[in-house]
């Protein structure tokens, strides 16, 4: 029995396989060989299209086809995800109050010390 892989654990170990494969890009050939070949190569094709449609990978033509990598590591998508869910509130000064009352003493450590450390000049 051929069992199908959900299309969010499916993207997942793309996501991981890309950032393994740092700083090389791949082809979607070249991820279907490394998934072990045990898919279909449209099927590739369009996990690799949607999670760049998402924002999560970027891509060159090489050839006939796109080259894709990831845009940021595990850490960034990790931030992004974080700042998309606070971009889904309007009252931020709430929801970060309660983010921040809800840290561990040890994560509040690590916070303040980021904070008190002069975070480089954002580029916004």
């Amino acid at each position: 029995m051929n069992e199908r892989r959900q299309m969010g654990a499916l993207e997942a170990e793309v996501l991981e396989l890309l950032q393994s494969a740092a700083p090389e890009a791949l082809t979607p050939g070249h991820v279907l060989e490394r998934l072990g070949g045990t898919l279909a190569y449209s099927t590739v094709v369009t996990v690799l299209t949607r999670m760049h449609d998402k924002g999560l990978l970027s891509r060159v033509k090489q050839g006939r086809a796109f080259a894709y990598s990831p845009v940021t590591d595990r850490h960034g998508l990790t931030a992004r995800r974080m700042r998309q869910v606070l971009d889904a509130d309007p009252d931020r000064q709430a929801v970060l109050a309660r983010f921040v009352g809800d840290l561990t003493l040890g994560d509040e450590e690590i916070l303040r010390g980021l904070l008190a450390s002069g975070l480089p000049p954002r580029q916004d």
